[in-house]
């Protein structure tokens, strides 16, 4: 069932370009019909079979109804979340959290100011002012150093493009390394044609074009897209190997439909 609700989206792509022209010819066939109809006296047949008539059609109407919306959807809703990069990435995670929590905290605690201010110790104020600030000035270097080891390092990188004339992406898809060697990608300038139940999937296939090259061994499915606008960050399991990965895909689960595709380079 899922592959022919896959073909009806495809179909339905395909025929994108075309559609103000195919809704006149439908709705010229639908008027036709009901003129036909009404002269050859359906409605009163209808009327008379009414009970027969409202089992047959209700579930046709419900149908028609869940196709439409999850095949239109994308012609008029659009969901935007923007999420920094991580705060955790470079936190040790305790042992009963896991990394989203940290980021939850972390994110949060980002959000409120505290202003305290101190004067400097008696003992430390005495020492530097007879050394000339020396020691201070030599702790930059280091600190900076330590700052530096902490940011995340960039591995692949590639632009997401339409993958058809309907479903159509844009924006920049990047997987990080992080200094506990942990990884995550993030989605930056996110633009994506919306639909039903949107992942974000890993390939090792370099530009998939169809579901068996995106389902090549070793892909990697991260959970529902958050939302087909904005900035947002996915983390990647511990046992996912990077270096394999080839390609971001926007995918729809339920339909087997490729929406959009990032074919990744090395950045390092």
């Amino acid at each position: 069932m899922a592959e022919f609700f896959g073909d009806l989206e495809r179909l339905a792509a395909d025929a994108y370009p075309y559609r103000w022209a195919i809704l006149a010819g439908i709705m010229v066939v639908l008027i036709g019909v009901g003129v036909f109809g009404y002269r050859r006296a359906w409605h009163l047949l209808l009327w008379r079979r009414r009970l027969p008539a409202a089992i047959i059609g209700v579930p046709l109407v419900m149908l028609f109804g869940f196709l439409s919306y999850d095949l239109g959807s994308p012609l008029f809703t659009n969901k935007t979340v923007e999420e920094e990069f991580p705060f955790a990435f470079g936190a040790e995670v305790p042992p009963d959290m896991d990394r989203e929590d940290v980021e939850k905290i972390m994110s949060g605690l980002s959000k409120v100011d505290f202003s305290v201010q101190e004067d400097m110790p008696e003992d430390l104020a005495t020492t530097l002012s007879q050394t000339g600030g020396e020691d201070a000035s030599q702790s930059v270097p280091d600190r900076a150093t330590a700052a530096e080891e902490r940011v995340a390092l960039a591995l692949k990188s590639g632009n997401l493009r339409d993958a058809d004339s309907f479903h159509k992406g844009k924006g920049i898809a990047t997987i990080y390394l992080g200094p506990d060697g942990s990884h995550f990608l993030r989605l930056d300038d996110l633009d994506v044609t919306n639909g039903p139940d949107l992942h974000v999937l890993l390939s090792p296939h370099k530009d998939p074009m169809n579901r068996d090259q995106v389902k090549e061994e070793g892909y990697v499915d991260l959970g529902k897209l958050k939302g087909n606008r904005g900035n947002q960050n996915y983390t990647i399991p511990d046992e996912v190997d990077p270096s394999i990965q080839n390609s971001v895909i926007i995918y729809c689960a339920p339909f087997h439909v490729i929406f959009s595709v990032a074919p990744l380079t090395n950045t390092t």
